[in-house]
């Protein structure tokens, strides 16, 4: 498998098949397994071997087949599924963490994974350390020789800042802090993670991998030493373990996946480059076009800005919600990376619960829309975006 390139490895990698000889991968619905006897009971218990199961809160030949498959799509050595992307990122965050640890973390976060570290992890004694994520002196300035951990969006939702990874990887590994990147916005397909040295990548594969608004789900990827060892012992015992129907819908979903996202992100820089003059739109953010503060670093660590889009409407909530009502082949919705087109307002929806000096730091305006490209034509997304920003 390792001459084969990545599309193919989409396709092929991890597969697993019983005697029958399937060609599409069996979906293994049992949460328990049978022993020839009590004595091999006993010994898969002492230690379970690469393809033996005990319990599939603790892992499932389908759900492993995923495992293998998306950590390698994402360049690791193991991952372990999760039930959704949230509790990938709070499953990672509390199996390495403890009271007294020190956290840096970009500021620039989904809101739960904001309340993970400071409603949460504080409560039980961790310190949390925010700072702006595309400043590489305050992470400089943040990161301590104590520190145990670092984390960040690879670009945010839903302002799309650009984290200087490689520089924050090395910054963090100087003092021996371990990387956790969230990189749900940059897509698998065009991940930097690994090639900047993030020793895990988190994603919710409700988003890109599923992406046809089906399933929730999430990967925690990493080393084999972190992923089998803390990682997996917190999850087993806390009940985040992927259900194996998910992983089967995202093993298929994995082998349209490069197809889906390298057609979305064309979509999506061809739906910034319209809205970039639009004179109803007084801001444009998407990660590698000229518009973006940040597009040279963009530019420098992946070949496309990805599938979604941020812009701010003139006019603030009034002239934006006449234009979120009246598009016509946008949805308005919550999620993101989906074939459909979705337009959030995440002022009132997924940022809602920020204090407002915490949405004005991030830049989360009334104003702002994220637009979530999906495989319509971009053509009649264009239109129906220009007809819709006539109503602003």
């Amino acid at each position: 498998m390792d001459k084969w390139r990545r599309r193919t490895r989409a396709v092929h990698a991890g597969t697993r098949r019983s005697r029958y000889g399937e060609v599409s991968e069996a979906v293994f619905l049992t949460q328990g397994f049978v022993y020839d006897s009590a004595e091999a009971a006993e010994a898969r218990f002492e230690a379970a071997g690469e393809d033996e199961f005990i319990y599939a809160r603790y892992g499932n030949p389908t759900v492993r087949m995923f495992e293998d498959r998306i950590a390698d799509q994402l360049g690791y050595e193991d991952a372990f599924a999760c039930n959704s992307g949230m509790a990938a990122v709070s499953g990672a965050l509390t199996a390495l963490l403890q009271a007294g640890d020190h956290v840096v973390s970009s500021r620039a976060l989904f809101g739960s994974c904001l309340y993970v570290l400071e409603d949460i992890l504080a409560r039980f004694g961790v310190e949390i350390t925010l700072v702006d994520g595309t400043d590489n002196a305050a992470w400089e300035a943040a990161i301590r020789p104590d520190t145990r951990l670092v984390f960040f969006e690879s670009i945010s939702n839903p302002t799309l800042e650009v984290v200087d990874m490689a520089q924050v990887v090395r910054l963090a590994h100087a003092r021996g802090a371990l990387v956790l990147a969230d990189d749900a916005m940059a897509t698998l397909v065009y991940s930097y993670a690994r090639e900047c040295g993030a020793d895990i990548a988190i994603i919710s594969t409700t988003k890109h991998v599923d992406g046809q608004g089906r399933m929730l789900g999430g990967a925690i990827c990493g080393s084999r030493d972190l992923i089998r060892g803390p990682i997996e012992t917190y999850m087993k015992h806390t009940g985040g373990a992927m259900n194996p129907f998910t992983a089967w819908t995202h093993l298929k979903a994995l082998e349209t996946l490069d197809l889906r996202v390298r057609a979305q992100a064309e979509g999506a820089a061809r739906l910034a480059e319209a809205l970039a003059d639009h004179p109803a739109v007084s801001k444009l953010r998407y990660p590698t076009h000229d518009a973006h503060p940040q597009h040279a670093l963009a530019r420098s660590l992946t070949a496309s800005g990805g599938t979604v889009l941020a812009f701010e409407v003139r006019g603030g909530k009034p002239a934006c919600f006449r234009v979120l009502n009246a598009l016509e082949i946008i949805k308005i919705s919550n999620n993101f990376a989906d074939a459909k087109s979705i337009a959030t307002h995440p002022a009132t929806t997924t940022h809602q619960r920020l204090p407002q000096d915490q949405k004005d730091a991030l830049g989360i305006s009334d104003g702002l829309v994220r637009l979530s490209v999906g495989l319509e034509d971009p053509e009649d997304l264009i239109a129906d975006l220009t007809a819709a920003l006539g109503a602003a």
